[in-house]
C-alpha cells in the first residue's frame, strides 16, 4: 500500500518539517561505554564507535575495543566501511536532482541509459527512479551474472558492461511498485543512472553535491591518504581479518567509507529547520512513500520506523568485515551512528539509544549458541554444490576441520554444528540441515532462513 504517491517536484522539495520537541538528553558517555563494552566482552565485536547528536546540536563520540592488528586507535576519525548507509546518500542525491529539475521520480530509469540498454518493464509500466529508491522495482537483490573472481571482495570486478548485459536479459520478479524487495542491484543502477545524467560518476557527483557542501572530507568510496591512515581493519564473525569491499559499478549500493565525525555532520544536516536547498532535499528524502510492514515504511532509501516513542529515520550497512547503523528522530532532533569492525549486528544499539523503550537484542545470539563436535569424516560427506535454482547455488567446503558455505556471488561463512546434520551461521540468522539417507549418502540440504525452508539438491 502506498503511504503517499509520487509527489510533484514542488511538493517533494516542500516536504513538511516539524519543529523539534524540547531537547532530550541521550544516554551518558559512561552508559554508552558500558553498553558497548558489554557487547565486546560477550565476544560480539572487535571495536565499536558510537556517535551521538543531541537536540541542541552538540555531539559526542564514545569508543571501545580496537581497530584490529596494526589498525588505528578508535575515535571520531577512525574510518569504517559504512556499506548500505551509502543508499541513504543516494536517496538524498536523487531528491537534490529532482529539486533541480534534472530528473523526475516517476521517470523511467531506461531513459537515462544508453539506447542499447533495455530495462525490463512490467505489465503496468516501466521501472522508475522512485521504484528503484524505494526497493519496489521488481529487480533481483543482486544480478545473476555477478561471478566474482575473489568472493571476499564480491563486487570489485563487476563492470558497467556486465550490468548492461544483465539488464538486457533480466526478468522482473514482481510488477514494479507492487512489492518491497531490497535490491543492491536496483540502488546500484540508480546511482549509475544519476551519474550519467550529470556526465560523471556517482562518486564524483555525490562529492560535488552532498559530501563537499557538508564538509565531509573523511567520506568517500576511494580512500584519500588521510582516510587510509585512519582505516580500521574489518573482521568476520570468527575474528578473521577480511579485505575491504570495492563497488566500482554498483557504488550507490554500498561503496562509502566514513568516520563518526563526518557521520555526525550528516546527521546534523538531516535534523532541524532546513537552511539550504540541499537540506530541504534531505527532508524530502525522509518522507515515507511506501509501507514495508505495520511499523516500517520506506522513503527515498531511508527507512522510517515507528516505535512507542515516535519515529526513527534510519539505514544500516554491512560489508564483509563491518556492520553500521545511522538513525535519527526527526521530531526530537537527536541522532546516533554506530560503527563496528566485525559483522556482528549494531542496529539494536542504535535503536535503543534513540528510543530506550526499544530493547537490545537478547544475549542468546547466534554467537553464543553451543556447538557439538562432529568427526571430520562426517563433515567431508557434506562437501559439494547444492543447487537451489539454476542461478543460485550453495557451495559447501571443508577447511581446517570446519565447514564453510558460500552462496552464489557472496562471501563464504563458517557453518557451526548443533548436531551431526544440523548447522547454523553466525553471520546471519540462518541454519542448514543436510539430508542424509540410511546409507549415509547426502542428497541435499534445507536452508532455514526468514521463516522459510528452502531445499537445495546436491548436484556434485
Amino acid at each position: 500500500m502506498t503511504i503517499r504517491g509520487v509527489a510533484a517536484v514542488g511538493a517533494l522539495v516542500a516536504a513538511a518539517w516539524a519543529a523539534p520537541a524540547p531537547a532530550q538528553t541521550l544516554a551518558s558517555d559512561a552508559d554508552v561505554r558500558a553498553l558497548i563494552q558489554e557487547r565486546l566482552d560477550q565476544g560480539l565485536g572487535r571495536g565499536i564507535v558510537v556517535g551521538l547528536l543531541e537536540a541542541d546540536g552538540s555531539t559526542r563520540v564514545v569508543a571501545a575495543g580496537d581497530g584490529g592488528d596494526g589498525g588505528p586507535a578508535l575515535g571520531p576519525e577512525a574510518v569504517f566501511e559504512i556499506g548500505s548507509i551509502t543508499k541513504a546518500f543516494a536517496g538524498v542525491l536523487l531528491a537534490e536532482m529532482v529539486a533541480r529539475g534534472e530528473v523526475e521520480l516517476g521517470g523511467p530509469v531506461e531513459d537515462l541509459l544508453p539506447d542499447s540498454v533495455s530495462v525490463p518493464a512490467g505489465a503496468e509500466g516501466p521501472v522508475t527512479l522512485e521504484h528503484l529508491v524505494t526497493h519496489h522495482s521488481g529487480l533481483a537483490r543482486i544480478p545473476s551474472n555477478l561471478r566474482p573472481s575473489n568472493p571476499a571482495n564480491p563486487y570489485a570486478d563487476y563492470t558497467v558492461r556486465d550490468l548492461y548485459q544483465y539488464l538486457n536479459g533480466a526478468v522482473l520478479m514482481t510488477e514494479p511498485g507492487m512489492t518491497y524487495a531490497y535490491s543492491n542491484l536496483g540502488m546500484g543502477l540508480l546511482g549509475h543512472a544519476l551519474g550519467r545524467v550529470a556526465g560523471t560518476s556517482f562518486d564524483e557527483l555525490l562529492r560535488e553535491r552532498v559530501l563537499g557542501p557538508l564538509g565531509m572530507d573523511h567520506t568517500g568510496s576511494a580512500l584519500t591518504p588521510e582516510m587510509e591512515s585512519h582505516m580500521v581493519q574489518g573482521h568476520d564473525l570468527d575474528g578473521r581479518a577480511v579485505p575491504l569491499w570495492d563497488l566500482p559499478t554498483l557504488a550507490a549500493a554500498g561503496a562509502l567509507r566514513s568516520d563518526a565525525r563526518d557521520m555526525l555532520r550528516f546527521l546534523a544536516a538531516n535534523v532541524g529547520a532546513p537552511s539550504s536547498t540541499l537540506e530541504r532535499a534531505m527532508r524530502a528524502s525522509h518522507e515515507a512513500r511506501r509501507t514495508v510492514s505495520p511499523d516500517m515504511a520506506v522513503g527515498l532509501a531511508w527507512h522510517v520506523r515507528t516505535t512507542g516513542e515516535g519515529r526513527i529515520v534510519w539505514h544500516n550497512g554491512g560489508t564483509g568485515g563491518f556492520r553500521t547503523f545511522l538513525g535519527f528522530d526527526p521530531d526530537r532532533g537527536t541522532g546516533v551512528v554506530v560503527l563496528t569492525n566485525t559483522t556482528h549486528g549494531a542496529d539494536d544499539i542504535g535503536f535503543h539509544l534513540l528510543h530506550p523503550g526499544v530493547p537490545l537484542d537478547p544475549p542468546g545470539t547466534p554467537a553464543a549458541r553451543p556447538t557439538v563436535d562432529v568427526p571430520e569424516a562426517v563433515l567431508a560427506r557434506y562437501v559439494g554444490t547444492y543447487e537451489m535454482t539454476p542461478q543460485f547455488s550453495l557451495d559447501v567446503s571443508l577447511a581446517d576441520g570446519r565447514l564453510e558455505v558460500q552462496a552464489t556471488g557472496q562471501p563464504s561463512f563458517v557453518l557451526y554444528p548443533s548436531s551431526e546434520v544440523a548447522f547454523f551461521l553466525r553471520a546471519v540468522e540462518a541454519s542448514i540441515t543436510f539430508q542424509v539417507g540410511v546409507d549415509g549418502a547426502v542428497s541435499g540440504l534445507v536452508l532455514h532462513q526468514g521463516g522459510r525452508d528452502q531445499p537445495a539438491r546436491k548436484v556434485r
